[in-house]
């Protein structure tokens, strides 16, 4: 472990310089990487057309950023049980989703894959990290709101082979993480979106995780705001590269994972409230579609929408860029009210 153990806010912020670093170092050697090997973007068909340009640009930046991350974790952090498993949730997650790059490239189709095949990965990796964590971790099986108000869902709960099962605490795990990790993933879709809200609200984490006692997931917070700040220098209009969805799905395991290891589920769903505003246009799109065959957005996700109104791509980011502030802004606010 690398700085002094008494100073910890000078650790999590020395682990966010180390992992942009690394990740400004090893991105351009792997974007070289996917250009000789012929690793593209696949564009969607019906997306916006200013958006055909992005054709066969290296995705898969996702790869970098979970190396910054592990290997900040390795130099800054102590090993802790929450730490390791938070971390190897969020790397399962992320194969899982180069699972899905690797297929969308190998098909030249920008679906990857199949929903039923991503929420079966999801599911295993959910229940998994939520039984250890509460077994291991000692995580209480509770959801906690602003102002004290505390719900039980440990209250129908099954040992098995030593561990318990809460199995009500489990489901609501799953909707947390295999929702944010698609939310992000839906995010993903402007040059530098995903990578600057996912920064934000990182940071945002670092420092609920900080104050919650447990310095070595503000560290990882910190390192996956450092990753993302490193790959923004080549994700920024026009991009270099994407990260995909081994970027995008594993960020959002990664903002889930940390809000159940700190019990701070309710306020994170305010901090990522972009996300949700992301997921929420593309469920209400479907929904009024399927009942009266018409769109409530000229586009869904909601920021295809706003491009196709005549926002420049840039003023579309820079501006949720100021929403995901305001929203982790409320969120930490809502925290000094937790029970």
């Amino acid at each position: 472990m690398f700085g002094n153990p008494s100073y910890p806010t000078y650790q999590a912020f020395l682990g966010l310089g180390i992992a942009a670093a690394i990740a400004l170092l090893l991105m351009p050697w792997w974007i070289k990487l996917l250009k000789v090997e012929g690793i593209g973007q696949q564009v969607r068909a019906d997306g916006p057309k200013r958006h055909l340009v992005k054709q066969g640009t290296p995705t898969m930046g996702g790869v970098v950023i979970l190396v910054a991350i592990s290997l900040t974790c390795l130099l800054m952090g102590k090993l802790t049980t929450e730490l390791v498993l938070v971390l190897l949730a969020t790397l399962a997650t992320g194969v899982l989703g180069l699972i899905d790059d690797l297929t969308s490239v190998t098909h030249g189709r920008s679906l990857g894959l199949t929903p039923h095949a991503k929420m079966i990965g999801l599911t295993i990796i959910c229940v998994t990290f939520t039984v250890l964590a509460v077994n291991w971790c000692g995580v209480a099986p509770e959801i906690r709101f602003p102002g004290g108000l505390t719900i039980d869902l440990g209250v129908l709960s099954t040992t098995i082979c030593g561990l318990s099962f809460p199995w009500l605490y489990i489901v609501f795990c799953w909707l947390m993480i295999a929702g944010l990790s698609n939310a992000v993933n839906l995010t993903d879709g402007l040059d530098g979106l995903a990578g600057g809200t996912s920064m934000i609200a990182m940071l945002a984490m670092a420092a609920m995780a900080f104050l919650h006692g447990d310095v070595n997931l503000s560290i990882f917070c910190t390192a996956c705001a450092g990753a993302c700040l490193g790959f923004l220098w080549f994700n920024c209009y026009p991009a270099s590269i994407f990260m995909g969805d081994t970027g995008s799905l594993a960020l959002g395991a990664a903002f889930a994972c940390t809000s159940i290891m700190t019990n701070t589920e309710v306020v994170s769903l305010i901090i990522g409230g972009l996300f949700i505003v992301e997921t929420l246009s593309v469920m209400i799109q479907v929904v009024y579609f399927h009942f009266t065959h018409k769109r409530v957005f000229l586009m869904a996700p909601i920021h295809h929408h706003f491009e196709k109104k005549g926002w420049a791509e840039t003023k579309v980011v820079i501006r949720f860029w100021i929403i995901a502030a305001a929203f982790g802004a409320v969120g930490l606010a809502l925290f000094f009210q937790l029970g």
